[in-house]
């Protein structure tokens, strides 16, 4: 999994656009990946973005899937990409209320939250 941030500076102030990090729930590590953004499909529609989660030393992953921006259903251009760890760190505990073991074995396991992470 990739770690760390792009960085840029636009008209003189500055703005970050995540594609990975970590995160700290419960005082366990987890590392988290953008994996899709939200885009267009024929046969489903808009489809939302999508993180991938993996606990440190962990096995199993697991997969959040959003939904689609509200923006993008009513028709309005997309806008820039919003993740934050508080979203993240919503999605883990979702995922492990839910039922991810991350320590177990297997495929990763995929869970659809809402715009919030919850």
């Amino acid at each position: 999994m990739v770690r760390g941030s792009k960085t840029a500076n636009r008209t003189g102030m500055a703005y970050t656009h995540r594609l990975a990090g970590t995160v700290d729930v419960d005082g366990v590590t987890y590392h988290w990946e953008l994996r899709r953004e939200p885009q267009w499909s024929e046969f489903d529609g808009w489809k939302g973005m999508s993180i991938a989660l993996l606990q440190d030393g962990a096995q199993r992953g697991a997969v959040l899937e959003f939904p689609a921006p509200k923006r993008l259903q009513k028709g309005l251009p997309p806008s820039r990409l919003q993740v934050s760890n508080a979203l993240v760190s919503r999605g883990i505990r979702a995922a492990l209320a839910a039922g991810w073991e991350p320590m177990s074995r297997g495929k990763p396991m995929v869970f659809g939250v809402d715009a919030d992470g919850n």
